[in-house]
């Protein structure tokens, strides 16, 4: 029977193949989620072949790349409690939109489950898994896996009320690991997340990718999160790291000359978190340091 708990939402942007293969293996799911589809301005015919091949999907088309305020968008058509995240380039396993929406059910105070990450086709675990696994945040005995201070957009499901509390992705940082300040957004309003490794999401990397402009923007959006919401000695600390352990090339001196440029409109919105999430996230900075799936290169 249908599931008509959490709507699936997908953002795109000239990668036609792979979401097109991502959009049927998300018809064949028993639970038979609606689909949402954000395409980001493409230019190869991405839109159109979604009109004709899955005229079920309800698709948004902005007219311009809005990155990840494209799920924004998209969220605000949401009329199911949950909505999960997926990218063109992955897909949830059978059972487990069912089972994360089970979860949120009786929990009232999780915001967010985050799926396994298997890597196609090899089915090897993503490793950014082991980093979600040994999370290092304690949490709620009533929690269903290790608490956590961030989250996958590609992998989880979330509560969209929390998600529309917290104020969606920041328009700011446009997309590259644009997750960070929206999970301390949530935890600092009293949300849980948490990693679930019964939940699957299998991704198939897209090879559409610039995969040096992607670390260019991440590196800056790791600076703006850190002058965002750390205090200012923690992030003083960051980024002397930052500085320190980045590659010397001119794709990271691109990152701090754009996190510099825009310093304006940063230290502007700039909002430190307490001092109890303060320590959270300095438990959270220790072991992404130690993790291998956090490395600014490419």
């Amino acid at each position: 029977m249908r599931d008509t708990r959490t709507t699936v939402v997908v953002i795109t942007r000239n990668r036609r193949p792979e979401l097109l293969r991502t959009l049927g293996l998300l018809r064949t799911l028993p639970e038979q989620p609606h689909v949402i589809v954000t395409d980001n301005d493409s230019d190869d015919g991405t839109a159109e072949a979604v009109a004709q091949s899955f005229p079920e999907v309800t698709l948004l088309r902005p007219g311009r790349n809005l990155g990840a305020v494209g799920r924004n968008l998209a969220v605000r058509q949401v009329r199911t409690p949950y909505v999960a995240f997926c990218d063109d380039d992955t897909w949830w396993e059978p059972g487990s939109l069912a089972h994360a929406a089970d979860l949120l059910d009786t929990r009232p105070r999780l915001a967010a489950v985050t799926a396994r990450i298997v890597v196609e086709p090899s089915g090897e675990e993503d490793p950014v898994v082991a980093e979600l696994r040994d999370s290092p945040l304690t949490g709620p005995d009533w929690l269903p896996g290790p608490a956590l201070g961030s989250f996958l957009a590609a992998a989880t499901v979330m509560r969209a009320d929390a998600f529309r509390e917290a104020g969606g992705f920041h328009p700011g940082l446009w997309l590259g690991g644009e997750e960070e300040l929206l999970a301390t957004d949530l935890l600092r309003q009293g949300w849980w997340l948490s990693y679930v490794p019964a939940l699957l999401i299998h991704h198939a990397a897209s090879t559409v990718r610039d995969s040096t402009e992607r670390r260019t923007t991440g590196l800056r959006n790791t600076l703006w999160f850190t002058w965002l919401r750390r205090p200012w000695a923690s992030a003083v600390r960051r980024t002397v790291h930052l500085l320190r352990t980045v590659p010397r090339d001119r794709a990271s001196a691109r990152a701090f000359g754009r996190a510099v440029a825009g310093l304006p409109w940063v230290l502007r919105q700039r909002r430190p978190v307490p001092r109890e999430l303060e320590a959270r996230l300095m438990l959270l900075e220790r072991a992404q340091r130690r993790s291998t799936a956090r490395r600014y290169v490419g």
